[in-house]
């Protein structure tokens, strides 16, 4: 009767709960060590393509049980090759670490509850907390496979060091213990897991180079035969060709103080470091709430004879910001397109089309706003989908004028079914309510939810003009304010300073989750990244808005 790898595979599956051999940690992780080498294994450069499989006899290959299930489960064997439990026996085998013909590596992610203040860990922490060195650190959490391949790589952790937990179940054990980190691996990230840098390096990050990451793990295949099969193995569970990040931002109006900003410094003062964050994502969200106007002029700002603030244009110069941060999808849904001449919103709408930019939440008729912006981007199917909730006094489109889409909710739900249906994941976005204060109203409440339950996976709030509190409703991220992102309410204080712009990251054809980017303005225009104190205190006030 054939033997298999399985039996020896689910022992060390269940390892998780039983006491593991002790190993003795690394001297140089012990307590008043003074060297400092690398804590990880470089990996070798990539090998030669594999060699043609055609004529080639059979085999036995052995796989190691610490490798994780999906990986085994994605080995293509020739025909004729049988796996074995015997490593004596096989003329290939795949095994964790960098010995012999690299094959590829396995991307783990450092995590924590979503509502964590701390950015990133060392890897020297992490390998102190494994071997029971690190008592400032509750035990890491892991679910089984994870505890198998990075035993496969470091050996076995210390005697509660580790707590396992079943598959499915971290980000629960975590929001149960907020000063615990857990390691998963990269395809299993969530919407309610916070990704930490380590050593300065996150998985989420495009163009992660995975020999100077930590937490990629390598596995290569050894034998006499080893080359035959250098192409059956995938090179890993990140892809970057399967990813997609997406930048929502909060208010745009280009007027009044950051209008006279760009007449007397130009575009070029804005494009900071934050413009470099919205220029590297694939696709970048713009809530321009004003219109533009050729020859557009600062005495046609001010307030109405109802004593109500109206900008009816902006000059159309600086729509010249727009495209020097990466605009790609535009959302109409600001209250400020009631001050606009319907020439002037057509205009507008004219301009954004010209250069390939979508919109949504607004249009030249009614039934043009209501159609969403749809992007396919490495496989990821993403809608746009948004309204103005205020009221019709903020919404004028019509059948035939154009303007911002009032929010019919019963109509606004039924399309985020049919997209969802469609294999879109749709992000909703409101002109809503506007608020001075962290906390989400109760209305607001009341609007984000429902259509969160619609199947909207990220909800945000593009009229808050400070930044507000955040939610989960099952797996979809609620933001019910980011704050302004070009908006000249730097001067009426320190709340209407501060601003997020929020990084979300799809993969393969999931939502996995948030990175906050925070920002905080210099002058009526440009804005910078936050220092770390100030980054520490938004986020402690936010989470603290948002209950958590």
């Amino acid at each position: 009767m054939k033997r298999t790898w399985f039996p020896l595979f689910l022992m060390i599956w269940l390892a998780g709960c039983q006491v593991l051999p002790q190993v003795k940690p690394p001297a140089w992780l012990q307590e008043n060590g003074e060297t400092t080498p690398t804590p990880f294994l470089p990996l070798p450069n990539p090998t030669a393509p594999a060699l043609p499989l055609s004529g080639a006899t059979a085999g036995l290959i052995w796989f190691d049980p610490h490798l994780p299930p999906a990986l085994l489960q994605a080995a293509q064997l020739p025909p004729g090759w049988q796996k074995t439990d015997q490593p004596q026996n096989a003329q290939v085998q795949v095994k964790v670490g960098a010995d012999g013909l690299q094959a590829g590596s396995w991307v783990y992610a450092v995590v924590a509850r979503f509502a964590t203040v701390e950015d990133e860990i060392d890897s020297v922490t992490l390998r102190k907390t494994w071997y029971g060195l690190n008592t400032t650190l509750p035990p890491l959490i892991v679910e089984a496979d994870t505890l198998a391949m990075l035993t496969g790589w470091w050996g076995a952790p210390a005697e509660g060091a580790v707590e396992v937990v079943p598959t499915g179940r971290l980000s629960e054990a975590l929001w149960q213990q907020p000063t615990a980190r857990g390691i998963i691996p990269f395809e299993r990230l969530e919407p309610r897991l916070k990704v930490l840098a380590v050593d300065g390096i996150s998985p989420l990050a495009r163009g992660l180079d995975e020999s100077a990451y930590p937490l990629a793990l390598p596995f290569a295949l050894s034998g006499e035969r080893a080359a035959e099969l250098a192409g059956i193995l995938p090179a890993g569970n990140r892809d970057e060709s399967k990813m997609t990040v997406v930048a929502v931002t909060g208010v745009t109006a280009l007027v009044r103080a950051t209008a006279l900003y760009l007449r007397l410094r130009g575009v070029e003062h804005a494009l900071t470091e934050v413009a470099d964050w919205l220029r590297e994502a694939d696709i970048t969200h713009i809530n321009n709430e004003v219109a533009f106007r050729q020859g557009c002029s600062p005495r046609q700002e001010g307030l109405n004879e109802a004593g109500v603030i109206i900008f009816p244009c902006s000059d159309i110069r600086w729509i010249e910001l727009l495209e020097a941060v990466g605009t790609d999808v535009v959302e109409m849904t600001g209250d400020h397109f009631i001050d606009a001449a319907p020439e002037d919103v057509l205009l507008t709408l004219e301009e954004y089309h010209r250069r390939g930019w979508q919109t949504y939440g607004g249009g030249a008729t009614l039934e043009e706003g209501w159609q969403p912006a749809l992007f396919e981007h490495n496989g990821n199917r993403i809608a746009f989908l948004g309204c103005n909730a205020k009221g019709p006094a903020y919404a004028k489109a019509s059948a035939d004028s154009p303007g911002a889409v009032l929010c019919d909710f019963d109509r606004l739900t039924d399309e985020i079914r049919r997209l969802r249906s469609a294999g879109y994941l749709p992000i909703v976005t409101f002109s809503h309510l506007e608020y001075e204060t962290f906390a989400a109203r109760p209305r607001a409440v009341e609007d984000f939810e429902r259509v969160a339950a619609a199947g909207a996976v990220i909800v945000s709030g593009s009229q808050g003009h400070l930044p507000q509190a955040m939610q989960f409703y099952e797996d979809s991220f609620l933001h019910y304010g980011l704050g302004n992102l070009f908006f000249d309410q730097y001067s009426l204080g320190e709340p209407f300073e501060r601003a997020f712009i929020d990084r979300h990251i799809f993969y393969d054809g999931r939502y996995l989750g948030v990175e906050l980017l925070t920002l905080r303005f210099e002058d009526f225009l440009r804005s910078r990244p936050m220092t770390a104190d100030e980054r520490r205190q938004l986020l402690q006030v936010i989470f603290e808005a948002s209950g958590w």
